[in-house]
This record gives C-alpha cells, sequence and structure tokens, in this order.
C-alpha cells in the first residue's frame, strides 16, 4: 500500500495526489497536520532519508523558527521537531513498501510513478 504523507492543502501534495490518481495508483493520505506526525515516524524518514532530504529549508515554518534551533538541527534532534511542526518535513512523504521519496519535484515525477506502479 502506498502511503502519502503530507499537507492537504500543499500544492505540491494537492498535484501528487492528481497524479496518482490519474495514474491509477492506489493509496492513503495522511493528513499530519490534522493527524499528526508521530515521533518515531519522523525518526524512521530522518533514518531513512537524513535531516537534509527531509526538512523543508526554504519554507516559511524554518524561516520562523529562531536561529539556534535552525544551526542546531542534527539527527538526533530533528524527529522531536519535525513532530511538533510537521510543516517543516518536505512534502509530500511517499512511502511504500521498503521504499521511501520526499519531495514531488516536476522532473522526478515519471520516476516516482513508475516507481509506485
Amino acid at each position: 500500500m502506498v502511503v502519502v504523507h503530507g499537507i492537504k492543502n500543499c500544492d505540491t501534495v494537492q498535484r501528487a495526489l492528481r497524479r496518482l490518481t490519474d495514474a491509477g495508483i492506489v493509496y492513503r493520505f495522511h493528513d499530519f497536520k490534522t493527524e499528526g506526525l508521530p515521533r518515531e515516524l519522523a525518526q524512521s524518514w530522518v533514518d531513512a532519508l537524513g535531516v537534509d532530504r527531509i526538512v523543508n529549508r526554504k519554507g516559511t515554518t524554518w524561516r520562523k523558527l529562531d536561529e539556534a534551533t535552525r544551526e542546531g538541527l542534527s539527527a538526533a534532534n530533528a524527529a522531536a521537531l519535525l513532530s511538533a511542526q510537521p510543516s517543516l518535513a518536505k512534502r509530500p512523504v511517499i512511502a511504500k513498501e521498503g521504499w521511501l521519496h520526499a519531495g514531488f519535484a516536476t522532473a522526478d515525477e515519471a520516476e516516482i510513478l513508475d516507481r509506485l506502479r
């Protein structure tokens, strides 16, 4: 089963969900803004992808963090921060049986969809 983690009103998440639906890929959507982002799940993402691939350093939530928090971000504390502020995660995070991907860049769409089929 494919699970798409994200925020319902995120444009990139909406585009990803449309593309998955159009491709006939069955998925479950987990809105971590309303359902939360368990620390254990966030830690599994950090472990699999690394802090730099899972934390969105370009978004508003990142810019609103104080400088000490931004500079002190590490693999040891990233999961707690992501759990407390799920909007920090790159979106969407797509999981399928041992495969995990963060983001849905237009250039990567075809490869992601092929992987999910």
